[in-house]
């Protein structure tokens, strides 16, 4: 399950207040390499068939079906001098094991 801090959803919904006919929240992920994600968010005016869609106090927020377990545990932040920051638990956290780490 994706978690957002208070912080970010406060600017979340500032942001879908700004642009009323955008209100989904929509978050992507692509593989930059075999360690790193790109994770972006966007502001979209509907949902798509193949999404999962979550409420998370009053915000809804989409992410594609096949890449959503990918963001389990994963909590999003916003810091105003930083923007949106992704915090994903380590591995072993997960239960993952990662060469050079466990």
């Amino acid at each position: 399950m994706l978690t957002l801090t208070q912080t970010a959803l406060e600017r979340l919904r500032t942001l879908i207040q700004e642009h009323p006919e955008d209100p989904i929240v929509r978050i992507a992920l692509r593989d930059v390499n075999a360690q790193r994600l790109s994770l972006s968010i966007t502001l979209e005016s509907t949902t798509r068939e193949d999404d999962a869609v979550e409420q998370i106090d009053g915000v809804t927020v989409a992410l594609d079906r096949a890449s959503a377990h990918r963001t389990s545990g994963m909590t999003v932040d916003f810091q105003a001098d930083k923007g949106f920051l992704f915090v994903h638990p380590p591995a072993n956290e997960l239960g993952l094991i990662m060469p050079g780490r466990n």
